[in-house]
């Protein structure tokens, strides 16, 4: 893999993260004064006018925003309006708890998704491959917050087999694992079945079959590496979506991770509490689709060669 290739792709990452950082600066102050949110109504304008200055928004936008940006390189997301705590501490308490629910969505979205995906393009126009997908359009077709509101209801409410809220236990992670993990394993297994089909109508798996090669052996070391670009993408698509998805499924459960953090502080506006959550999001999402493009170079070599030639 070229130095060109990595070069490219790691200063566009960097141009996406500078322009999110700018649209949600903008964004977030053409909004309101935030004081209007946190402060009491009755509140004299000197105290009004404090905060105002404490909190940096008596200045001009432009100078905010160099502000804003020159600490954000250092690391530094502001302090929380509503709690006077830095941004970034309030963001990292919360985060390994997101983490831990979005790495047992993503294990349990693959070993679903991609063996499911599989079997319907091995057993194409089946009862299994109609199935199959059938429930992958219904995974991916239904809202989280209903599906996880279904969940409570029937295994919370009227079995009582789960806790239908909070953290602590492998309990606590059935159901929000398995509100998250529908969408991502309906995708998966669609977008591999359709990679397996194209795949293994190739003359080299039809080779492979006339030398004896067993099913097993076709399957995982012909077919799949060959179909794995398409389910790469998805793989990615998702990892980088798992924060901002787990928004509606973390408050639907009231698991206290950032998704949850992120909808308070929305409220209160608290914008370096948003700006920072806002951010973390852009930097797994362009990090996700960066490690998407490296893959695609190693797992395709046309693409880093296509890539080079371009430079040329």
């Amino acid at each position: 893999m070229s130095l060109r290739y990595l070069a490219t792709k790691l200063l566009r990452a960097l141009f996406t993260l500078w322009l999110v950082v700018t649209f949600v600066f903008v964004v977030l102050r053409l909004t309101g004064d935030p004081t209007d949110q946190l402060l009491p109504d009755d509140v004299s304008p000197q105290i009004v006018d404090y905060y105002r200055k404490a909190w940096g928004l008596d200045r001009p936008l432009w100078e905010q925003y160099l502000r804003y940006f020159q600490a954000a390189l250092r690391g530094d997301f502001g302090v929380s309006f509503r709690n006077n705590e830095p941004a970034l501490d309030l963001i990292m308490q919360r985060a390994p708890k997101t983490l831990e629910l979005g790495g047992a969505t993503i294990l349990a979205a693959l070993l679903i998704g991609i063996p499911l995906g599989v079997l319907a393009a091995i057993w194409r126009e089946s009862w299994i491959d109609r199935i199959t997908m059938t429930v992958s359009v219904l995974g991916f077709s239904m809202p989280n917050f209903f599906l996880g509101i279904l969940l409570i209801l029937l295994f919370a409410l009227q079995l009582r087999l789960l806790p239908s809220s909070g953290y602590g236990t492998w309990a606590h992670m059935i159901m929000p694992v398995f509100t998250l993990a529908t969408a991502f394993a309906g995708s998966l297994a669609r977008f591999t079945r359709s990679a397996m089909l194209e795949v293994l109508s190739r003359d080299y798996m039809r080779t492979a079959r006339a030398e004896g090669a067993s099913l097993s052996r076709r399957i995982w070391l012909h077919a799949f590496p060959n179909a794995a670009i398409p389910v790469v993408t998805v793989i990615g698509f998702y990892v980088g979506a798992i924060i901002g998805g787990a928004v509606v499924t973390e408050n639907v459960f009231a698991w206290p991770g950032v998704g949850r953090l992120l909808t308070n502080a929305v409220g209160d506006r608290d914008l370096a509490v948003v700006q920072g959550i806002v951010v973390l999001v852009a930097i797994t999402m362009v990090t996700a689709n960066l490690l998407v493009d490296l893959a695609y170079g190693w797992l395709d070599p046309r693409v880093r060669v296509g890539a080079g030639a371009r430079g040329r």
